[in-house]
C-alpha cells in the first residue's frame, strides 16, 4: 500500500476533528505532519473531490476567525455547518477557548 498525499494526510486529520469542535488551519499542519505549512491546508481543503465527507468547515483561522470573506457563499455554508453542530459564530468568529479541538 502506497504511503498516503500530503492532501490525504490533511484530509485524514480534518476527518477526526469532532463534530462541535474546530481546529486551526496550524494544528492541522501540525497533526498531519506538515510542520508550519498552514497556508497549504486551505489549498489541500480546496481540492476536496465532489461527494466527499471531509469536515472543512471545523478548519478555521488561529484567532477563531472565518477565513472566507463575510458574506459570501463560503463564508454563509460554513457559519451554518458549524451552528448546525452547536459552534457559536459570533461576527465571524469562533471562541478557541470554547470550542478548540
Amino acid at each position: 500500500m502506497s504511503e498516503p498525499t500530503k492532501d490525504q494526510k490533511i484530509w485524514q486529520v480534518v476527518m477526526a476533528v469532532p463534530e462541535g469542535r474546530v481546529v486551526s488551519y496550524g494544528q492541522v499542519a501540525a497533526m498531519a505532519g506538515l510542520g508550519r505549512q498552514a497556508r497549504y491546508i486551505g489549498k489541500a481543503l480546496g481540492k476536496l473531490p465532489a461527494g466527499h465527507a471531509v469536515p472543512w468547515y471545523r478548519v478555521i483561522r488561529s484567532n477563531g476567525q472565518i477565513a472566507f470573506p463575510e458574506g459570501s457563499d463560503h463564508y454563509r455554508e460554513q457559519v451554518s455547518r458549524l451552528s448546525a453542530e452547536g459552534v457559536e459564530v459570533v461576527n465571524g468568529r469562533v471562541s478557541m477557548s470554547r470550542f478548540r479541538w
